[in-house]
């Protein structure tokens, strides 16, 4: 029994009335957690160790799972809000087995203190130099999502400003590494921005997402064509807007909304934090028959999230997407290039 299906097994259970409320919260947390589990939980069993080694996993809920792999039971298919997510074991065996393919030489999306992240500009720079990345797109949310203290224009313009120091400093210390200025700009359900175009061609990367209506049922290709349409962005963040186990996201006509994509030369991303993964691979194998350009970035929070842009690149191989086809395969160069030819992005640094 693999991890996938242990998660998928404690989700089930999560919902049955037989549990306290604190028991349900438990099973909830540990489905969760199992996609993050750095082993599968039968090797552990057959090396002889515990599997409280394990997150989210105490002895009761180790007695739960020990049960399951002696007397593997039925598996149900996963419902849509939990369907079609990689786990850690996965993700370790499909970059194994694609050793060689392209580098991947940066994350394009990541937040710091500036808006809901734990760290600053700094070090989330410096933890990406240590993973061996070439560049870090600094992607903080915009003024529109409060919830995530969104930054006005005078932040982002202060922040602008810590970036060209930082990487004037970096250019000594960390040579050939590149602190790229984005933002994920708050995006209505419209289509619209939050940002004015002409304050946006100061950026490097600019990425547009979706945050409100994400629990509607219609049919919601117009807001996503209306996106790509949008004169400054450059990548459709988290397109589904889904969430494991909370929400399923938005439904639309991709092929659609790929082609847009692809006629007006945008990319649309893969999040690869372990509860997003979105895309996934189902909708990944669309675009990369349609040819789109894929953006990856962890949305990591802190430091050791960034370990979470692994997700997207075993999603992006295991889909087949070209190397050509995928922003993080350039340089900054190249990017940023790429950038400015879409756009006519004019920048400070």
């Amino acid at each position: 029994m693999r991890n996938g299906e242990i998660s998928e097994l404690l989700c089930v259970a999560a919902a049955q009335s037989t549990y306290t409320d604190q028991q349900r919260r438990a099973l909830r947390r540990a489905g969760r957690a199992a996609l993050r589990w750095a082993e599968e939980a039968e090797a552990l069993v057959a090396a002889g160790r515990s599997l409280t080694e394990l997150r989210s996993i105490g002895p009761w809920l180790g007695r739960i799972v020990a049960a399951w792999l002696a007397d593997p039971p039925p598996v149900p298919e996963p419902p849509p809000s939990r369907r079609g997510f990689l786990t850690r074991t996965e993700v370790g065996a499909i970059l194994e087995r694609t050793r060689g393919a392209a580098e991947i030489r940066g994350d394009l999306q990541t937040h710091t203190l500036g808006s809901d992240g734990t760290a600053p500009v700094r070090a989330m720079a410096e933890a990406a130099a240590a993973r061996g990345l070439s560049y870090l797109a600094i992607t903080d949310h915009s003024k529109g999502l409060r919830i995530a203290n969104g930054m006005d224009e005078a932040a982002l313009t202060r922040q602008r400003e810590e970036i060209c120091a930082l990487q004037d400093e970096f250019a000594h210390t960390h040579p050939g590494f590149r602190i790229l200025r984005g933002v994920e700009m708050n995006l209505t359900p419209k289509g619209d921005g939050d940002l004015d175009p002409a304050f946006l061609s100061s950026f490097d990367l600019v990425l547009g997402a979706f945050h409100s209506r994400l629990r509607v049922t219609e049919d919601q290709t117009d807001r996503y064509l209306a996106a790509l349409d949008h004169p400054a962005v450059h990548v459709l963040a988290h397109p589904r807007g889904r969430i494991f186990n909370f929400r399923v996201g938005l439904r639309a006509d991709w092929p659609r909304v790929f082609e847009r994509a692809l006629q007006n030369d945008r990319a649309i991303e893969i999040d690869a934090y372990p509860d997003r993964q979105d895309l996934d691979v189902d909708l990944l194998r669309i675009a990369r028959d349609i040819g789109v350009r894929i953006s990856i970035g962890s949305d990591a929070h802190a430091t050791d999230q960034l370990a979470a842009l692994d997700f997207g690149i075993a999603a992006a191989r295991v889909s087949g997407i070209a190397s050509d086809r995928i922003l993080n395969c350039m340089s900054a160069d190249e990017l940023t290039a790429w950038a400015r030819g879409a756009l006519r992005v004019q920048h400070p640094c």
